[in-house]
């Protein structure tokens, strides 16, 4: 489960895409949502004008959905895993600087 704070405002990471390849997609906080969601828009990265991918939600309760239609599952599922341990990567490292 992810606690919700906000962490992560921008990050990039690298997923394996549906047709073999690697690519790395840029992570980016949406302000504009309310506060009992969390969601990260996600565009290519490296483009001069990057291609919007969808973004995930988050939830309270860290339950997540993809709001796109160019994302398969797997690679949905890679971006949701890499955005709840780095959430909770910085979330312990905050709280260790705050003891």
């Amino acid at each position: 489960m992810v606690k919700h704070i906000n962490l992560i405002t921008e990050t990039k990471v690298w997923i394996k895409r549906k047709n073999g390849t690697g690519e790395i997609i840029q992570v980016i906080l949406d302000h504009r949502v309310g506060s009992k969601v969390i969601a990260y828009n996600l565009y290519k990265t490296f483009d001069e004008h990057p291609d919007y991918l969808g973004r995930i939600l988050f939830d309270v309760k860290g339950y997540w959905i993809y709001d796109g239609s160019v994302m398969s599952i797997d690679e949905q599922e890679q971006l949701a895993k890499f955005i709840i341990c780095h959430v909770k990567k910085h979330a312990a490292a905050v709280s260790d600087e705050l003891r």
